[in-house]
């Protein structure tokens, strides 16, 4: 993939704004950073706890499943 100006246009914004500086100090972040990070955890924890719950309860019920099995002799092993 490439990195650059592919045609005309694209070249000529590039020389036009090349040589522009930004400045962005004045924006005013809309959530503070702590309330984002304590807010991500906060969901990180409770995902994390939902797939550990997830998979306890997959294994009971494989072994609950594993228990109620009932097996029948197939046509198979009456041949030998």
């Amino acid at each position: 993939m490439a990195v650059g100006p592919r045609d005309y246009i694209d070249q000529l914004l590039v020389r036009k704004y090349g040589d522009q500086k930004v400045d962005n100090s004045d924006l005013v972040a809309a959530v503070e950073p702590e309330k984002m990070l304590s807010a991500m955890k906060d969901f990180s924890t409770m995902h994390r706890n939902m797939v550990t719950l997830d998979n306890k309860l997959k294994n009971f019920c494989a072994s609950l499943n594993a228990l109620a099995v009932q097996y029948r002799p197939s046509r198979m092993s009456a041949a030998y």
